[in-house]
């Protein structure tokens, strides 16, 4: 059965399309536009009308492509900016309206079973052992241990996101020495007496993460990591854009999203695969179960 699900994050709204069966899916079309919702977030914690309107757009076009790919079900999740924006059950209620989308906006435990199940049923084999996965999104990330495909036994969310921090800490094009380190000891207080447990391997996902394939490779370990800092911290982000194929919004965020996932590969104790799927994949897998 083809299905699609569109995911509004805090950075980026995404649609994917997948033919779902037998507990496996496989890819039809990917879209995804940079609506950044998060930064549009207003003092008095609301998502300014304009924004709104914006999204609505974006949902409608990529529903209509879903469509005209021939998927049977549709299905809307959408995830931080939208659970902490005072009137995000105004965004979910102006897309139904417009498109007839129902869209459920998920929980933060919510958000770390779907990473991981999308991750894991994506991951071409069964781990012998426990797996770890890492969810970096806009305005939180994710960090689950459980057993392959579908059993959490630990979860954390903390509400740090590539767009968050990039917009609060890396302001400098390329980001300055110091910046990194001010981002670098905010994350280190927020995953400050997490207590991880043990795992064979680990995974990372998200949007930042499928851009450092192209950057860093397919492992992010110690020397990867210190590579892509060299570089990001090297060259402006129309160079990195232009050098790699990049977004240059993505650019902008990649430093932030590298540091979420260093912090998160030191409490693992273990280098982070680069992963094919995650929440979009989750959803789609857990509705064909």
């Amino acid at each position: 059965m083809r299905r699609a699900c569109i995911d509004i994050g805090s950075n980026t709204t995404r649609l994917l399309v997948a033919e779902c069966g037998d507990e496996q899916l496989h890819e039809v079309h990917q879209d995804r536009a940079f609506t950044r919702i998060g930064r549009g977030i207003a003092s008095d914690g609301t998502i300014a009308e304009a924004k709104i309107a914006e999204v609505v757009g974006v949902v409608r076009a990529q529903l209509e492509c879903a469509r005209d790919l021939g998927s049977s079900e549709v299905l809307g999740v959408a995830t931080a900016a939208i659970r902490r924006a005072a009137n995000g059950a105004e965004l979910v209620a102006a897309i139904e309206s417009a498109c007839g989308l129902r869209v459920r906006i998920l929980s933060g435990e919510e958000e770390a079973r779907l990473a991981f199940v999308g991750a894991a049923g994506t991951l071409g084999h069964r781990p012998a052992g426990a797996l770890g996965v890492v969810d970096v999104g806009g305005g939180s990330s994710e960090i689950v241990v459980g057993t392959a495909p579908h059993d959490i036994g630990w979860w954390f969310s903390f509400a740090i996101g590539s767009g968050d921090l990039a917009d609060e800490y890396l302001r400098s094009d390329p980001p300055l020495a110091s910046e990194l380190a001010a981002a670098r000891a905010f994350i280190a207080s927020a995953l400050q007496g997490v207590d991880v447990p043990p795992m064979l391997e680990a995974v990372a996902v998200g949007g930042s993460t499928a851009s450092l394939r192209r950057l860093a490779g397919s492992l992010l370990d110690a020397a990867a990591f210190e590579r892509s800092f060299r570089l990001l911290g090297a060259e402006r982000a129309v160079q990195v854009a232009r050098r790699f194929a990049f977004d240059l919004e993505r650019v902008r965020l990649l430093p932030a999203g590298l540091l979420i996932l260093e912090a998160v590969s030191n409490l693992f104790g273990t280098a982070l695969q680069i992963g094919c799927g995650g929440i979009r994949e989750g959803v789609l897998l857990e509705a064909g179960a």
